[in-house]
């Protein structure tokens, strides 16, 4: 029999950082004299716990008395611990024989408590299963379990552990590692000017770390970990370098060689928030919810994660060669802790080609196809699918692309006003495509024109979507204009996600609802223009 030790069955999961604890990190830091990471850290720390506690409970058991044993003869006046009432402890008050026929002769004493209560217990008992308790604090114990609280805690304990060091101004954290302020090796400008000319004479970068420490010959005799470490906060603090590197790779690259749609958002992606009231259209939104993915509404798209995830160009993403990061498409990245921008390698297994991507983190998109959509000849609507490529850093892109045919399909046409018509033309299709998203693109300098009108005339979106929803139901004997099919035609001149277009749709006379994500517009009905 093992006695738990008391010890909240609570502790770890209301776990927090004293100062201590962040005294006895610093000291391990200083100690090893090398970076750690915060899972590192934590299963120090938990380690450190644990041997004070048990030091804690092994003093609380000497200082006790003696611990009961049903075996065992006390006198009255005695001291005795329960390890099984959570190490409580008690004063013989009285003693008496026991009764009991089927047993050999026993003492009951009475105990005194240190709550107050009396009770009764046993002595001189050879048979009882308490007889063999072990009430050694070392013993084998969940409590004391450092997988098992890794385990069970590890997650809550690391995002407490990085948001209590993250307000330690002693530490400072370089790609995910943790180490003193106090320790660093200087590293002057001369070495960060050589580590310029290195990555612009390598087009950029991206460089690891290790690379640039060995072109540099900045000296590693001390603690080369340590070194590279320095060179790490050093480069980070330069603005003119960027680390774009996943999570677990420190790359390095020079910030004015990145793409300008890296460095910016493209104009195409830019979406100047509308205000608009809540919507009780929600069950509407559903319906398209495995159908969309856009970035400005990520969650969207469906969240469970995938081998594979196939989707429809949008013309903004198209015009700007990006894909968004939404619902379960972010999973087939490359991520990192830090870094808002990662650079990755795509690849064409078709056509047995690699090519440079980026993922911009705080801005949701993925960047780095415009040169491949065009050798492709896809069109705003065609089907591209993403799966995680076989080497880390890498992701396949593919399109199902065949013998090119000749299609009847929606197309944009601007006319001498900049307006955009829409008209059922035939064209040349190489590839699958969505039937609700596709819109071709004959003229794409004249639609940027006509992009560029809107944005800056700040015509307001009930304008945009009434104008559209005319064009589109010339395309239909009955006058229905599909809800996906007039998202992918209004963002061919303005952003607009899927939200305030539905919320528009079902809050203005002038739309009305006809199931199955079909609306007629009602032109007997003035528009409102309440939407910028």
């Amino acid at each position: 029999m093992i006695v738990t030790p008391k010890i909240n069955k609570d502790y770890w999961k209301n776990f927090h950082l004293e100062e201590s604890d962040l005294e006895y990190l610093y000291n391990h830091l200083l100690e090893i004299e090398s970076p750690q990471t915060p899972q590192e850290l934590i299963t120090a720390l938990i380690g450190e716990r644990i041997r004070l506690e048990k030091k804690r409970l092994q003093e609380q058991q000497s200082n006790s008395g003696k611990i009961y044993y049903p075996r065992e003869e006390y006198a009255i006046g005695d001291l005795i611990t329960f390890p099984f009432l959570g190490w409580e402890n008690g004063k013989v008050a009285h003693l008496r024989p026991g009764k009991n026929p089927d047993s050999a002769p026993f003492s009951v004493m009475t105990m005194e408590m240190e709550n107050g209560e009396s009770k009764l217990f046993a002595s001189g008992l050879e048979n009882h299963a308490l007889n063999k308790g072990n009430y050694d604090i070392s013993a084998d114990n969940p409590n004391f379990d450092l997988d098992l609280v890794l385990e069970n805690y590890g997650d809550i304990l690391l995002d407490k552990i990085n948001q209590e060091l993250a307000q330690n101004s002693e530490l400072i954290r370089i790609a995910g590692s943790w180490f003193p302020r106090s320790l660093l090796v200087d590293v002057n400008v001369g070495y960060l000017n050589m580590a310029e000319a290195l990555l612009d004479m390598d087009a950029g970068g991206p460089l690891p770390t290790s690379a640039i420490l060995d072109q540099i010959e900045l000296p590693t005799d001390v603690n080369r970990k340590l070194t590279e470490f320095s060179l790490n906060f050093a480069l980070q603090e330069d603005p003119r370098f960027d680390e774009v590197g996943p999570a677990g790779n420190v790359l390095w690259y020079l910030h004015r060689l990145e793409p300008e749609y890296v460095k910016s958002l493209p104009p195409y992606l830019k979406y100047p928030p509308i205000e608009f009231p809540l919507s009780e259209s929600e069950d509407i939104v559903s319906m398209i919810s495995d159908k969309i993915y856009d970035e400005l509404e990520p969650d969207l798209a469906p969240t469970e994660k995938a081998e594979e995830v196939s989707l429809s160009l949008l013309y903004p993403h198209w015009r700007a060669g990006t894909l968004p990061l939404a619902g379960n498409l972010k999973y087939l990245f490359p991520t990192a802790q830090e870094a808002p921008r990662v650079r990755f390698t795509f690849l064409d297994e078709k056509q047995n080609k690699k090519f440079e991507g980026w993922m911009v983190r705080n801005d949701h998109y993925v960047y780095g196809l415009k040169e491949w959509y065009e050798a492709l000849e896809l069109m705003p609507g065609s089907i591209v699918s993403i799966k995680s490529g076989k080497i880390p850093g890498e992701v396949i892109v593919q399109a199902n692309t065949h013998r090119p045919t000749r299609d009847w399909i929606r197309t944009a046409l601007v006319g001498a006003d900049g307006g955009v018509v829409f008209a059922l033309l035939k064209q040349i299709i190489p590839a699958d495509f969505d039937e609700r998203m596709v819109i071709a693109v004959p003229d794409s300098a004249s639609l940027d024109k006509t992009w560029e009108m809107t944005n800056r005339s700040k015509i307001p979106l009930e304008k945009t979507v009434i104008k559209m929803m005319r064009e589109l139901a010339k395309l239909n004997p009955q006058g229905h204009i599909n809800l996906i099919e007039l998202y992918a035609a209004i963002n061919i001149i303005r952003r607009c996600p899927p939200r305030p277009l539905v919320t528009l749709l079902t809050q203005r006379a002038w739309s009305n609802y006809l199931g199955d994500l079909y609306f007629r517009l009602d032109e007997s009905v003035k528009e409102e223009s309440a939407y910028a």
